[in-house]
């Protein structure tokens, strides 16, 4: 199974390790033999090789901060270039999200998914603001469009509700899906102001230098509109839904509410009401009891309605290197696995 990989940031480094590191248990357990034959990065420089990139070599020159130029096989077009030209089976789109336009991904997905090549994608703005039209045309051309990576990260969020919760009528689902804002709120427990808690966010590396898609909640909203498009079948943009982040909520708010038995968490919700389907993002105050509000740090969880289970809670990490290039191999495995 050929592999292009349009974009070698954080999410894509770790998907070369993992392919690394299980190569022997992918071929044994899945039968699966894995190249990449295309690296595309609009800063670190691209690579074709029909025969296969060498990964390790590209991990050494992307860690030691050089081009990508430097492996055999330089290409010296751009993504949509390198799409139209490579001979292979699976795209994996893990560029930057700009959840406005939903572009360059959505250009580069749509060019992939017209040659015939499965996509993956860890890009929130195509899913978010073109999934069905996405689906529909992955659905013409008779290959996968998924998307593990969009919600949560590596946590399989999609796959569980896909695949193990299959025939049950899902009516709700709410989480907390940022992990920065989860992050800044259980820290704030302690009785720190957000601004110095939002600095130390900024040192760890969770929250960005303009933390504005965290902690405004922008970032959850389209995790919403994502659950909204994909599990419940609309078609709805992010501004569909009212949305309210982290900035109001003070130390003495979170110490009020603890001693009420509540705890504060940013959630996003979708549910269905009567034929609609709504969805939002906003602080609520959670009873103790409930197991989204002891999920504390950098941690997302989310809790599915249904009719069969009722309540099904799942916690997991929602970011990370190897979290979210693991997230690109389940939908691997899911395209070209032998089960």
């Amino acid at each position: 199974m050929r592999l292009l990989l349009i974009g070698f940031g954080t999410v894509a480094q770790g998907l070369a390790e993992l392919l690394l590191e299980k190569d022997k248990e992918l071929r044994e357990k899945y039968g699966l033999d894995l190249k990449v034959v295309g690296i595309s990065d609009m800063l670190k420089g691209s690579a074709y090789v029909p025969d296969g990139i060498d990964l390790a070599q590209a991990l050494k020159l992307a860690k030691a901060g050089k081009k990508l130029d430097e492996l055999p096989g330089k290409f010296d077009g751009d993504a949509l270039a390198m799409i139209e030209a490579a001979d292979a089976d699976m795209m994996v789109e893990a560029t930057y999200t700009d959840i406005k336009t939903g572009e360059p991904a959505t250009s580069h997905i749509r060019a992939a998914l017209n040659k015939g090549m499965h996509v993956t994608t860890t890009n929130k703005g195509p899913v978010a603001l073109f999934y069905q039209d996405l689906a529909r045309l992955a659905a013409d051309k008779g290959v996968k469009f998924l998307y593990e990576g969009t919600v949560i990260s590596g946590t399989p969020l999609l796959n569980l509700i896909r695949e193990t919760l299959a025939g049950s009528y899902i009516t709700e689902m709410k989480g907390i899906l940022n992990g920065t804002t989860n992050y800044i709120l259980s820290e704030m427990e302690e009785g720190q102001p957000y601004d110095d808690v939002l600095k130390k966010a900024q040192e760890l590396g969770y929250a960005e230098a303009v933390p504005d898609a965290d902690v405004l909640g922008w970032d959850a909203l389209a995790k919403v509109t994502i659950l909204a498009n994909t599990v419940f079948g609309v078609d709805v943009k992010p501004d569909a839904f009212p949305c309210k982040g982290i900035t109001e909520i003070s130390a003495d708010m979170i110490a009020e509410a603890k001693a009420r038995g509540k705890r504060y968490k940013l959630i996003g919700k979708v549910w269905r009401d009567g034929d609609s389907v709504k969805g939002s993002v906003g602080p609520e105050e959670m009873d103790l009891s409930h197991p989204l509000a002891g999920v504390m740090g950098a941690t997302n969880a989310v809790t599915i309605s249904t009719d069969t289970l009722s309540d099904v809670t799942i916690v997991g990490p929602g970011a990370g290197r190897v979290e979210t290039g693991y997230s690109v191999l389940i939908d691997i495995i899911a395209v070209g696995g032998q089960r």
